[in-house]
């Protein structure tokens, strides 16, 4: 990641964050974006948790793999969309707290693919606690109809 950055990621990738529905819909927003970083936070939900009231692992694994995708797109050529073609999750702790961080950062980058590495973190009054890790493989996708930045 020693190539100078396209000056314009900051702008593609909120842009692109504005576009994505399901963020709307679980109520996240972009709080950071660097070059190769990429930071989502949003609240507790109630109706976004599984039967034991621990925020459900599909919100996390969303969330997770848009940071990471995110950051994957802030390298990215200008003329380049982002698009993940595998992730592990390990789901580490329950998702319990008042609001949930998801840092995304890019490991490898590529002309074609990328890796980057995530971390879901809850949030209290107390200290940040670790509950999700996740390793994404992200494809630079140019020249597709339909898909953009």
């Amino acid at each position: 990641m020693n190539e100078r950055p396209d000056e314009n990621f900051r702008e593609r990738v909120t842009g692109s964050f504005a576009r994505q529905n399901v963020m709307q819909t679980i109520g996240a927003e972009l709080t950071r974006v660097e070059y190769g970083i990429v930071e989502i936070e949003m609240p507790f939900r109630a109706d976004l948790t599984q039967q034991h009231g621990f925020l459900h692992a599909g919100i996390l694994s969303t969330a997770l793999d848009s940071a990471c995708g995110y950051a994957a797109l802030s390298v990215m050529p200008e003329d380049a969309a982002v698009l993940t073609i595998e992730f592990k999750i390990n789901l580490l702790s329950p998702g319990r707290g008042d609001r949930f961080l998801f840092r995304g950062e890019v490991t490898k980058p590529g002309s074609t693919i990328i890796v980057s590495d995530g971390r879901g973190y809850a949030l209290t009054d107390g200290p940040a606690k670790l509950v999700a890790s996740m390793t994404g493989t992200m494809m630079v996708v140019r020249g597709r109809e339909g898909i953009a930045g």
